[in-house]
């Protein structure tokens, strides 16, 4: 029989291990209930392998996981912990690093012909981009084509404003005639495509070529046929032009948008040139012509607007005009010190002065006795001179690049004083100037000067710099005058600002300590007052005063001094005349320390049933709970002293010691996945960390192990009788249910379910009511569950996922249920 029994656990071991081996794949649905904080950091690393194998990129993460159902919220989570763990640069270089292999032919490809066709259509766009960035960094310095890209300046023509008095009317264009006086009639009319508009009770009146007072004077004549009260005077008429009409206008030759336009009757060639896109790099601003029936009606120069804003070429347009812009024939560039640097067209009598006026003139700090110029012949490039007097006449050549330099930054007579004298800065070098005027000059030293010695920078003829020092007392008095020459820097140093700043420091039991300014004669109690005085704390009878060791003597090996150290009594009131009027050197540091039997009130807090809840101070180092449970009054009746605990700040970061800090970090390196470190890390970081006690062993007996020793900041609970029990995790149906002191660990499970199929009994554990923990133990083949007391919290952990394992090994365990199941056959049969 025993053998039977244990084949059958062979049999049983063997099939839940080849169902372990058969672990499927996450479905879609499952991916896209995933959590990242649930996500160890090797499965990070597996699901960026994932995306290498397919060339996603970092910046891909976003539509990678949208597709596979995970929410924006999951996606900046995982791109989060990927950037912890500096696999975004493994991604990043995973995509960049996705070139073309070359093959013997130095063809390039990537395994696929649409993927080649992708790259090279990409870099096309690059140099096409490239170069229209170019091209259009050119256009934005030629002058005046700013005035075709910005947006508050549209050239939209104005069609509120009178009718002008060579408008002629044409097909299309709305009259509005007003009669008024005897006679009363208002009549909108429009000119048919025959030229004519027909006013009621009159008949077809021809209008078309017309002006307006032209028709004015035909339609008046016509009208006064039926309103005789035209003629006596007492009936008046008035036209205007009501809606216009439109016309098509063809935008031919160097233009950035070439075409035929639609534009109000109104429009003028800069409207046209504005709808157009105006030139383009090679379009001409200043050879604009209107053609009108086959002849050229207007030449439009838009140098003339820009530059004295004459708009005597831009004439109102009509239809089926054609504008032309004219490729240009001369341009040049002006670079450097000229008010608006730019490349600029000129006409053929036109010199590098008129040029230069279209640039605005020359900057104030322009050099202007020689212009360079950079030419382009006919075989090569040459540099050419233009002197002052031969700017106006100098010729144009189309390419031109003139560079206007700026004067130098140098001074002809300028010397400069600093340092310790009220006026500093510089000052014009006069004839026969020395030092003293100088400092005159300059409203003479301050009382900080160091008048033993000053110094003067020089150049020497070479441009090589020099020191001369001088006697600042003595050139004050006239005892060594010394000439100055252009360029020279005189400077007064500062007794403040030739030796170290003098300090003391005092640290301790004082209000505000730290560094404090030293003063001659400072003493001890000044230093006390200016640090904020003593605190309540402070220790009259040990004031310690360290300083520093000055010798000029040599050294002396038998001399092993470091510091000199004083001690001072003081009083309270810090009078003067006591200990406290010791006087302070440089650098003198004083620690004012703490009285040996003065402390503070350390409290602590009782909670919940007790007789007289609320803080009590700790009167002795070895009070315990014992004590201030007795000090309290005691338990209440309905009081469980079972489920009493106590909290207590386990680790204070920013006062304990280094020691305990490096101790933290070492735990750190432990914990080997981010997301423990962070948990592990909040855990630690709390204020409070739930410390369990035995309530009932504590009052029963008083100074046992049990009886701890109280701290700063502990809080005990008392909460009422507990009478429910409370399961978590791997149950059927978790809940709070009624305690009952005959029942079991299993009688509370079955009673809420049972354990699921994901349960792992063996881990399961118990929290008590004053924060105990017992977890499962295992006897032989079975679980000890912990005893269950009122105020349970029952956790039943999740069994962690199973990998697979070996195909070999499967074989092989199957081979053997196989043989097991054989034996178990024989068996039954003998």
């Amino acid at each position: 029989m025993l053998k039977k029994v244990l084949l059958l656990q062979l049999l049983l071991l063997t099939v839940g291990l080849c169902v372990r081996a058969q672990v499927p794949g996450m479905s879609q649905a499952q991916l896209s209930q995933v959590k990242v904080d649930n996500l160890s950091d090797d499965q990070i690393r597996q699901v960026v392998a994932e995306m290498k194998k397919k060339n996603i990129s970092f910046g891909e993460i976003d539509g990678y996981a949208a597709q596979r159902g995970i929410s924006s919220s999951e996606v900046g989570k995982l791109k989060a912990r990927i950037q912890s763990l500096n696999l975004d640069k493994e991604l990043t270089t995973q995509a960049s690093g996705s070139v073309f292999d070359q093959d013997s032919t130095g063809r390039s490809y990537n395994g696929s012909n649409a993927d080649t066709i992708n790259y090279y259509q990409q870099k096309l766009r690059q140099v096409r981009d490239r170069e229209d960035f170019e091209r259009e960094v050119r256009r934005r310095r030629i002058f005046g084509m700013e005035l075709f890209s910005t947006q508050n300046l549209t050239f939209e023509p104005n069609l509120r404003m009178p009718t002008p008095p060579n408008y002629k009317l044409a097909a299309d264009d709305e009259l509005i005639i007003d009669i008024y006086g005897y006679s009363e009639a208002q009549h909108n009319l429009r000119v048919n495509p025959d030229g004519y508009i027909r006013i009621p009770y009159v008949g077809p009146v021809y209008v078309s070529g017309l002006t307006m007072d032209e028709a004015k004077k035909r339609i008046t004549t016509q009208l006064s046929t039926i309103y005789s009260g035209i003629k006596a005077g007492n009936t008046s008429v008035q036209i205007s032009l009501g809606n216009i009409r439109s016309i098509r206008v063809i935008m031919i030759g160097d233009i950035f948008r070439p075409g035929t336009y639609t534009l109000p009757s109104l429009a003028t060639v800069a409207n046209a040139l504005y709808v157009s896109g105006g030139p383009n790099e090679n379009g001409s601003f200043r050879a604009i012509e209107v053609i009108r029936g086959g002849k050229k009606a207007a030449t439009f120069d838009l140098y003339d607007f820009l530059m004295r804003g004459d708009l005597t070429g831009n004439i109102v347009l009509q239809d089926q005009d054609i504008v032309k812009v004219n490729s240009y024939k001369r341009r040049v560039e002006l670079l450097g010190e000229v008010k608006r640097p730019a490349i600029f067209e000129a006409k053929e009598n036109e010199t590098l002065k008129d040029v230069i006026d279209f640039a605005g003139g020359y900057t104030d700090n322009s050099f202007r006795d020689v212009i360079r110029a950079l030419r382009v012949n006919n075989k090569a490039r040459e540099y050419v001179n233009i002197p002052a007097d031969s700017v106006a006449s100098f010729r144009l050549k189309s390419g031109d690049r003139f560079y206007i330099d700026s004067i130098i930054n140098r001074y002809t007579n300028r010397v400069t004083i600093s340092g310790a004298v009220f006026h500093a800065g510089e000052y014009a070098l006069e004839d026969g100037m020395t030092i003293a005027d100088l400092i005159k000059r300059a409203d003479g030293i301050q009382e900080v000067a160091a008048t033993s010695r000053g110094i003067i920078r020089r150049l020497q003829e070479d441009y090589t710099p020099t020191i001369i020092n001088f006697n600042v007392q003595d050139v004050i008095a006239g005892k060594n005058n010394i000439s100055l020459i252009r360029e020279d820097s005189v400077i007064i140093f500062s007794k403040l600002g030739i030796r170290e700043n003098y300090f003391v420091k005092i640290v301790g039991e004082v209000n505000q300590p730290g560094y404090f300014n030293y003063g001659d004669s400072m003493h001890l109690e000044d230093l006390i007052i200016m640090a904020g005085g003593l605190r309540d704390a402070a220790s009259l009878k040990h004031i310690e005063i360290s300083r520093r060791i000055r010798s000029t003597a040599g050294y002396d090996s038998s001399d092993a001094r470091m510091a000199i150290t004083q001690q001072f009594d003081v009083s309270a009131d810090l009078a003067a005349g006591g200990a406290g009027s010791f006087i302070l050197q440089p650098f003198d540091e004083i620690v004012v320390r703490r009285a040996p039997n003065y402390s503070e009130q350390v409290n602590v807090m009782l909670d919940g049933e007790l007789v007289y809840p609320g803080v009590y101070a700790i009167n002795t180092k070895r009070e315990r709970i014992s004590d201030v449970i007795k000090r309290a009054g005691g338990l209440r009746p309905e009081a469980s002293a079972e489920g009493a605990y106590l909290i207590r700040k386990t680790y204070n970061t920013e006062n304990d010691s280094t020691f305990l800090l490096n101790k933290l970090d070492v735990f750190y390196s432990k914990v080997a996945d981010s997301i423990n470190v962070a948990k592990t890390r909040a855990s630690i970081a709390r204020n409070g960390q739930l410390l369990g006690i035995e309530l009932n062993n504590i009052i029963a007996h008083p100074g046992s192990k049990y009886d701890l020793l109280l701290e700063e900041g502990d809080i005990i609970h008392v909460p009422k009788k507990l009478q429910t029990v409370q399961l978590f995790g791997e149950i059927y149906f978790p809940k709070k249910v009624r305690f009952d002191d005959n029942a079991s660990f299993r009688t509370y499970v079955r009673g809420a379910g049972g354990f699921t199929s994901q349960a792992l009994r063996r881990r399961s554990y118990i929290v008590y009511a004053n924060g105990e923990v017992k977890s499962t133990r295992k006897l032989l083949f079975f679980n000890s569950f912990p005893k269950v007391k009122p105020g349970s919290e029952i956790y039943v952990p999740t069994r962690p996922e199973r990998k697979g394992i070996n195909p070999a090994a499967v074989g092989l365990l199957t081979g053997l249920a196989s043989v097991a199941l054989i034996v178990i056959t024989i068996i039954d049969k003998l």
